[in-house]
């Protein structure tokens, strides 16, 4: 097996893979084009958001600190984007990791970046924090009547429970409510979706919400940030559309961030990318640590994702060229590649049978900011591209950071 195939690979056995492989060969003709679907439901209307100006503040963690280095500028970052003026006292807050696998960050949440999220929420007065998930279908498999894989032992080995419930949160994964623990919502602009979305009903119980993404590559969707962080909401027979109907796999990822639950109780997202994931991803790849690593946050998605992705792109820059190369140059740029891999995907959501009638997922080049579909549609539905302010929250960051990325992300004349 070669180097690329294992790194996909890794948790799925050499005879499925090659038993998918030879299947997807023979009927290249019928499944390497679109299958038909049903015409998606007329979306509900999205409240015009004009593209207000958004503030990003970043704080600057030297490579080499301590994880306890990590807690100050975080704390320095969110009150900088944030007066807590929507957190009451006795509240509930729902902090929203990404635990994909049990693989250690940054392949997942920064712990002591969660660790110091947990204890600043409690400080200012929350009552309850619950640190909740549910992991990558490749560790879970979860239907009406079956169950596999564990988000709870994943977390405890990556090391992200152990942060949580240090701080005072408790831990809940989703799947562990049972099939019927969810409830269905239909995203505010769902032109792409079928079926409306089943998300966790702990949502109902919580108050606010603060997700805390990763800066990563991925080899489905180019890269995984605050948008593409929305799958571990669901229950899989959304995860099966999503990826089956894979011509709008990127239009889908921004759509479900505006789910009514979302827009109304998620207030931050802060991530921590004192090191980034920049090849392959979401679960292995080469781990970029640069000079001056970044926490980034703001109150809003859109305005993080763009300076997270300028941040990937800037690191990706960074990472040796003979750590970007294997059997395929980029093999996130190749379509064969790539579909095969959601057709594994497929399989393990919904069978054999799911795999080879998935749409073939064209992946997209992502040079700049600007060529990623996610974002694209997510300017669509979000009302624009919004004007960025930048801010050095602990006065660490370098001046060619800021202005790199400050150039990044100003829209092409």
């Amino acid at each position: 097996m070669n180097r690329m195939d294992s790194l996909l690979l890794s948790h799925l056995s050499r005879r499925d893979f090659h038993r998918l492989a030879a299947g997807v060969a023979v009927s290249a003709a019928s499944f390497g084009c679109a299958v038909s679907r049903p015409k998606p439901a007329a979306a509900m209307p999205l409240a015009a958001l004009a593209p207000v100006g958004r503030q990003v503040a970043l704080a600057g963690v030297a490579r080499g600190a301590w994880a306890t280095d990590t807690a100050p500028a975080l704390r320095r970052a969110v009150l900088a984007t944030t007066d807590f003026s929507w957190l009451s006292r006795g509240d509930t807050v729902l902090i929203k990791p990404v635990c994909n696998s049990g693989n250690d960050y940054p392949a997942t949440t920064d712990p002591a970046a969660l660790h110091a999220m947990v204890s600043l929420l409690r400080e200012r007065g929350a009552g309850r924090v619950v640190v909740a998930d549910m992991s990558g279908v490749q560790f879970v498999r979860f239907s009406k009547d079956h169950l596999s894989g564990s988000t709870r032992a994943l977390m405890t080995k990556n090391g992200l429970l152990q942060a949580a419930e240090a701080a005072g949160a408790e831990v809940h994964a989703f799947e562990e409510a049972g099939w019927d623990g969810f409830y269905d919502e239909v995203p505010q602009s769902a032109e792409n979706w079928r079926q409306p979305l089943l998300l966790p009903k702990i949502l109902r119980e919580v108050d606010h919400i603060v997700l805390m993404p990763r800066c990563s590559r991925h080899l489905l969707a180019g890269s995984t940030l605050g948008l593409k962080a929305a799958v571990g909401w669901w229950r899989h027979d959304s995860r099966l559309e999503y990826h089956h109907d894979a011509r709008t796999f990127a239009q889908k990822t921004a759509e479900s961030n505006t789910t009514p639950t979302l827009l109304q109780k998620q207030r931050l997202v802060v991530s921590s990318a004192t090191k980034v994931l920049t090849t392959f991803g979401p679960d292995e790849g080469y781990v970029q640590e640069p000079e001056t690593g970044l926490i980034i946050a703001s109150d809003s998605v859109v305005a993080h994702d763009l300076v997270s992705l300028a941040w990937l792109l800037e690191n990706r820059r960074m990472t040796p060229e003979d750590k970007k190369d294997g059997i395929l140059e980029d093999p996130n740029q190749s379509p064969f590649f790539v579909s095969m891999a959601n057709r594994v995907v497929n399989n393990f959501l919904g069978g054999w049978g799911e795999a080879f009638t998935a749409d073939a997922l064209d992946p997209w080049r992502l040079e700049t900011v600007w060529d990623d579909k996610v974002l694209r549609r997510a300017f669509d539905v979000f009302g624009g591209v919004p004007p960025l302010t930048l801010v050095d929250a602990n006065d660490v960051v370098p001046g060619t950071i800021l202005s790199s990325l400050h150039k990044d992300t100003r829209p092409p004349v």
